[in-house]
């Protein structure tokens, strides 16, 4: 089972890159061949409907990444009640061919208490991407993203937290699953 992560922020360290990371490393241990394309470390030019995108290595690799994967996880820090605009582009360079009929399991990071807002809209663009979208998502805020912070990042997960990313991906591996059963 092909999953791909997109880390949708164009910071250094960013918490939600972070818990891109920790995910891989979780639904890895549920049977995911998983790969983080980090937009920080691999950005995207400025989407244009006018331009073509042939010769932008980080463009092919991204939609070659999107069309072999069986499930998507895409995370984003929440910005104003909406998801980054690093992850906005990328989805920008996608369309329907990369996700219909795939699960997509959507993630935030926030500094507020949770990122609910960004989750509804990436849903909503999801399913704008005839993508399905998972039961769960995963949220954090406030101090639940300091297990996602620094040089220990990962490594000291609060156990409610945990629980829940768990939980997310347990429902999405599920889904994924019974998807590629047909």
């Amino acid at each position: 089972m092909n999953i791909a992560i997109i880390a949708g922020s164009n910071r250094k360290q960013a918490s939600s890159t972070k818990l891109s990371e920790y995910v891989a490393g979780v639904l890895g241990k549920k049977g995911g061949d998983t790969r983080v394309f980090d937009l920080y470390q691999q950005p995207l030019p400025m989407y244009c409907p006018d331009d073509a995108y042939d010769d932008d290595r980080n463009v092919a690799e991204l939609k070659e990444l999107m069309m072999k994967c069986d499930g998507i996880v895409l995370a984003t820090p929440e910005y104003h009640s909406s998801i980054s605009g690093a992850l906005k582009n990328a989805l920008d360079h996608l369309n329907k061919d990369y996700f219909s009929g795939k699960p997509v399991l959507v993630m935030s990071s926030s500094g507020g208490a949770v990122g609910v807002s960004c989750l509804q809209h990436m849903q909503g663009i999801v399913r704008n991407l005839h993508g399905i979208n998972s039961p769960e998502w995963i949220s954090i805020g406030g101090a639940q993203r300091q297990s996602f912070e620094g040089e220990r990042a990962g490594l000291e997960v609060q156990e409610d937290v945990d629980l829940r990313i768990h939980r997310a991906c347990d429902l999405f591996v599920s889904l994924v699953e019974r998807l590629r059963k047909g």
